[in-house]
């Protein structure tokens, strides 16, 4: 994965972070759709993580890869 597709992805998942927002009712918030807004939610910040994590272990492979 190329560093232009990882920032696309991350930016895509900070949009339905937003977005999801926006649909949570804060006075009932486990109740209809907002349950399922705080799952999107959950489900995006589970995404960033995973593309932060790829691109940490990309790093350090090439550093890897460096020293031999």
């Amino acid at each position: 994965m190329n560093r232009t597709l990882s920032l696309i992805l991350l930016v895509l998942a900070l949009g339905l972070i937003v977005y999801n927002v926006t649909l949570i009712n804060f006075s009932n918030p486990l109740e209809g759709n907002s349950i399922i807004a705080i799952i999107g939610v959950v489900a995006s910040l589970c995404a960033i993580v995973l593309i932060l994590i790829y691109n940490a272990s990309k790093k350090v492979e090439k550093k890897l890869e460096g020293e031999d």
